[in-house]
């Protein structure tokens, strides 16, 4: 079995993606290889409840049939579900303090979002038309890189892209970033250093919460 299981059980299952695998198929005969295709030949009923960037690795839940596929992704929408990235970004955003203690106050960063359609697959922030956007971070102690600052995320909403945007927009892009990047930052790491770290949520069918976190890759 090509993928990293997590947990699984007849109605759902948590996969671990790496980075430079595709969630879903994209376009063109190269680009069938992905996550869900995966899954699918192990669990025939498996199905997409959410995506995770290519370029983006870690905790990805698929759903075993249709009916918890919709449960699943109603919770999602209605952000009943927990979920915390990892993330080394360029500099050291404002307000990260200098020593770093569990229980730091979270940051704010509110800029709407809009799918920048003449230059997909980019989104960009909109003032004017775009959709209200939430992220919350705050600084992480662990390995670090000269000039480059360990996080952790939360998207409180979730839009394309949120993470990386808004971390370029506040002025600290994500190292090795390909798409919102200055060359040079995006030069700076062999990958997108972004992981999906954390995920909670009830079990569709036991309301059991479910807990479960991957160790970062970098």
């Amino acid at each position: 079995m090509n993928i990293d299981v997590v947990y699984s059980d007849a109605h759902l299952s948590v996969l671990n993606k790496p980075s430079g695998l595709l969630s879903v198929p994209g376009r063109g005969e190269d680009k069938q290889d992905c996550l869900i295709a995966r899954a699918q030949q192990a669990w025939p009923d498996a199905l997409t409840v959410h995506r995770l960037d290519m370029a983006t690795s870690g905790l990805v839940v698929v759903a075993r049939g249709a009916d918890v596929q919709r449960q699943l992704s109603q919770a999602f929408a209605q952000r009943e579900v927990y979920k915390m990235y990892e993330a080394v970004v360029d500099g050291t955003p404002p307000g990260a303090t200098p020593s770093v203690s569990e229980d730091e106050e979270w940051k704010d960063i509110h800029m709407p979002l809009l799918i920048d359609w003449p230059n997909r697959p980019k989104s960009k922030v909109d003032w004017e038309h775009g959709k209200p956007s939430h992220t919350q971070w705050r600084r992480k102690s662990g390995d670090l890189i000269a000039g480059a600052t360990r996080v952790e995320l939360q998207p409180i909403t979730g839009r394309t892209h949120q993470l990386r945007l808004h971390m370029m927009a506040m002025g600290h892009a994500i190292l090795g970033d390909a798409l919102y990047a200055s060359p040079e930052v995006c030069a700076r790491a062999p990958r997108l250093l972004l992981h999906a770290r954390q995920l909670q949520f009830n079990h569709p069918i036991t309301a059991e919460r479910l807990s479960f976190e991957t160790a970062v890759p970098f």
